[in-house]
């Protein structure tokens, strides 16, 4: 019985008793259902209170649309320059040795620490009417604040880091051989990249890349400051939300959210399913027989 016990411990990786494994899975999935499934059954339940074709003309507006679209145009420019900035910042930090390397880290947690609504504050004292730079770009009729390039530069900083995160470890637990031995072999830098380097973090890439889209999607702090909340204009899908609670119009602002709880759905999805296939690849590269060394001739 005792032996029995010990391989069932071992097996689950823990010494304490079963009564304390399932009293934390119980804690853990009360908590889950508490803050996270009870809340989003509420926005699809408040959503169709007044049925599926009130929530569907909710969604059909003028307004709603012009704020599903900026928000699909702030995640298609914001998520490819951070995938850019990302996979050069990850490369440069994992790769390299250079004066500053540890600073240039501590730069990409930078918004990390920072709360959203300062980075906002941060753009409209740079580029507002009466910022650094902003007499200058009202003479030249250049609109940065209270506009949408102000939301995207906003969306930027706040989700510059997820990408490069991502990726960072990913690269340095990897390390330069494969580089290096290309390198002997003749390729060039950029054969290095797309051959070597791409192919072992595609999939931590992804993953960045999806969690990236997921907080640009989703931004409302930084967004709220540098927006102006013009209706039809500069207002992203949570700023329309916020917009309709604050009318009293409860069944639209529920209805919006739940296209941003779909989209949050699908990107756990996705996600899931990126971590399967990294899974499946990494058991099946550990299976693979050792290459037998060839016998000179």
């Amino acid at each position: 019985m005792s032996q029995t016990r010990t391989l069932g411990h071992a097996k689950a990786g823990t010494s304490e008793p079963t009564w304390v494994r399932w009293s934390l899975i119980g804690l853990a999935m009360g908590f889950v259902f508490l803050f996270l499934l009870l809340p989003l059954a509420a926005v699809f339940t408040e959503a169709l209170r007044k049925g599926l074709p009130a929530a569907l003309e909710a969604l059909q507006e003028p307004d709603a649309w012009s704020a599903i679209r900026l928000t699909l145009i702030t995640a298609a420019v914001a998520v490819p320059l951070n995938l850019v900035f990302g996979v050069a910042a990850a490369w440069a930090v994992a790769k390299f040795e250079f004066k500053g390397k540890a600073f240039l880290t501590t730069l990409i947690d930078l918004p990390f620490s920072v709360s959203p609504v300062v980075a906002g504050l941060i753009y409209v004292l740079m580029f507002g009417a009466q910022g650094w730079i902003g007499p200058w770009l009202a003479a030249n009729d250049i609109k940065i604040v209270f506009a949408v390039p102000g939301i995207i530069l906003a969306t930027v900083f706040v989700t510059f880091p997820f990408i490069a995160r991502e990726l960072i470890p990913l690269m340095q637990a990897q390390g330069t051989d494969e580089e290096q031995a290309a390198q002997v072999l003749g390729a060039s830098g950029w054969q290095t990249f797309w051959y070597v380097t791409l192919p072992n973090i595609k999939w931590g890439l992804v993953y960045g890349v999806i969690l990236c889209n997921a907080r640009a999607m989703g931004e409302f702090g930084a967004v709220s400051v540098v927006s102006g909340h013009i209706r039809g204009q500069t207002n992203t899908l949570p700023l329309h939300v916020e917009i309709l609670y604050n009318e009293y119009q409860s069944v639209a602002a529920f209805a919006v959210a739940s296209l941003l709880a779909l989209l949050a759905l699908l990107t756990l999805l996705i996600k899931q399913a990126v971590e399967w296939r990294f899974e499946r690849d990494q058991k099946a590269a550990a299976e693979l027989p050792p290459e037998r060394p060839t016998r000179a001739t």
